[in-house]
């Protein structure tokens, strides 16, 4: 199992999103999250997972990360629930870590959890300024990714969002996961 971050954070603060919202809206962006993900097993907190229309995404299977043992999916056939995070140390595929800020610091701050590969999205524009609600930050997983990752040197520029790929340092990365990374985000909005 390898297991991927992804996000897309506002440069100089790291918010993700202001209350439930995500303060700017970049179709790139989307389009990026969703080709990177298209087929694979994501781990979202309750908050995230709700935050999908229909709490779902086409062609994707959800691990939703919650306290609450009664909590129901939309999707049984698809979608579980982990109350525990050590409950996905030996899960059969490979997982996208794909937020909240919660969901990030839990898999950044356990060593033996930590993601494999972190797709690090960096928005260099205006954050909404009509949204309310507290902002989101992922700047303490940021600290941890800084100090025991390996940035590739390849950056890629789309409309005004950085993406680079951070390995995780001493771990043996599967390197077909790599490449697919690489490769979609050398083509991608071509």
């Amino acid at each position: 199992m390898t297991i991927v971050a992804i996000w897309c954070r506002h440069e100089g603060d790291d918010i993700i999103g202001i209350g439930p919202n995500i303060p700017w809206q970049i179709k790139s962006d989307t389009k990026r999250f969703r080709n990177l993900t298209l087929g694979k097993t994501l781990v979202v907190g309750q908050k995230t997972y709700e935050s999908f229309p229909g709490r779902t995404l086409p062609n994707r299977k959800f691990v939703v990360l919650t306290f609450d043992k009664e909590y129901q999916v939309s999707d049984t056939e698809n979608h579980c629930i982990a109350t525990d995070i050590r409950q996905l140390k030996d899960y059969p595929e490979d997982l996208y870590v794909s937020g909240g800020a919660t969901i990030y610091e839990l898999f950044f701050s356990m060593p033996d959890m930590r993601p494999d590969i972190v797709v690090d999205c960096l928005y260099h524009g205006d954050i909404n300024p009509k949204l309310e609600g507290k902002p989101i930050s992922v700047h303490k997983s940021v600290e941890i990714m800084r100090e025991n990752y390996m940035q590739l040197p390849n950056e890629y520029e789309l409309d005004n969002i950085t993406t680079t790929v951070w390995l995780k340092k001493g771990d043996f990365v599967e390197q077909s996961l790599i490449k697919k990374i690489l490769d979609y985000l050398e083509t991608e909005g071509k």
